[in-house]
């Protein structure tokens, strides 16, 4: 066993006999250091090439992180972690199953669907926690007026600001038949906006991508087809065309309400051609991506309404 990993196990077994105490300083303690442990890590995750091992494991760390932050609420790392776990366990994992079921069973998928936007607004929830903890009264600024406070926000805050904003718009884009979450439709634009002010080129077109889902959206709700194809283009291009979500996010938001047929094909044999090992960063993203363009494709009957 190397230091890296005696240091590690040290310090979860430090862990689950400290928070089993009924002392709250050693809690809060260990509550840090192993948050801050915890945040810093993932990138074992990202290059993991089983989904389904992942997507099991998830929801045990996830309700660690919200463990750990009872005990350390302020632990700005750990609320970012939680915000993006939660944001990404909603759309890799619990969106595709609500579209896996809405042929066999559409109660079971809507609710599938209702928990994805919950799991989206929780991971939202995070996100504004750790805005509050270094910035006191952003959240209420930001619904009363979003410049003034975005315009606090530094690039080396980008991250949060992106997840932020990607866990916002995903649970406003799963919630349009909800009136309170389409008003706060301008809150994300001004988020996104932002981010890319500050980086455009975030995450080799993360924020690029998630554009495209923002300019999918109806025209009667800002949305607008030729936005949201520059978007497909620059997020194809900064990622180099490893990633296969550009490809998938595009076929269904945009290619689908065109009732595109064959470009909508096109997509996503494109999105099933990426190669996984091009960029081992991606992977788990690429295998979850190309999982849900096989689904799309055999699912082409139920969406479009004539013939290719």
């Amino acid at each position: 066993m190397n230091a890296a990993s005696r240091s590690a196990r040290a310090l979860a077994v430090c862990a689950v006999g400290a928070l089993a105490l009924g002392g709250c300083s050693p809690r809060r303690f260990v509550a840090v250091r192993l948050g801050s442990a915890l945040a810093a890590g993932g990138a074992g995750w990202a290059s993991d090439d089983d989904p389904r091992l992942v997507g099991e494991a998830l929801p045990f760390a996830l309700k660690t992180y919200e463990s750990l932050l009872a005990e350390a609420p302020e632990h700005v790392g750990l609320r970012l972690a939680a915000c993006r776990g939660f944001a990404s366990y909603a759309a890799g994992w619990v969106e595709p199953e609500a579209e896996r079921l809405e042929t066999a069973d559409f109660a079971a998928s809507q609710e599938e669907r209702r928990r994805a936007l919950r799991l989206h607004l929780r991971a939202r929830d995070h996100c504004l926690r750790a805005w509050e903890t270094e910035l006191p009264g952003f959240g209420a600024v930001l619904r009363r007026d979003p410049e003034p406070a975005l315009a606090r926000v530094r690039r080396e805050q980008i991250e949060r600001l992106y997840w932020t904003a990607a866990a916002w718009g995903s649970a406003v884009s799963l919630g349009l038949d909800r009136p309170e979450l389409v008003a706060e439709l301008p809150l994300v634009r001004a988020l996104f906006a932002r981010a890319s002010a500050l980086d455009p080129d975030y995450d080799r077109g993360a924020l690029a991508e998630a554009m495209v889902a923002l300019e999918s959206v109806s025209e009667l709700l800002g949305g607008s087809p030729d936005r949201a194809r520059r978007q497909f283009e620059r997020a194809v291009a900064l990622s180099r065309g490893e990633r296969a979500s550009p490809y998938v996010t595009y076929a269904r938001g945009v290619l689908v309400a065109q009732q595109d047929r064959k470009g909508f094909r096109e997509m996503l044999e494109k999105a099933l051609a990426v190669d996984l090992e091009a960029s081992p960063a991606d992977r788990l993203a690429n295998r979850l991506a190309q999982e849900r363009a096989a689904r799309l494709l055999a699912r082409a009957d139920e969406l479009f309404f004539v013939e290719e």
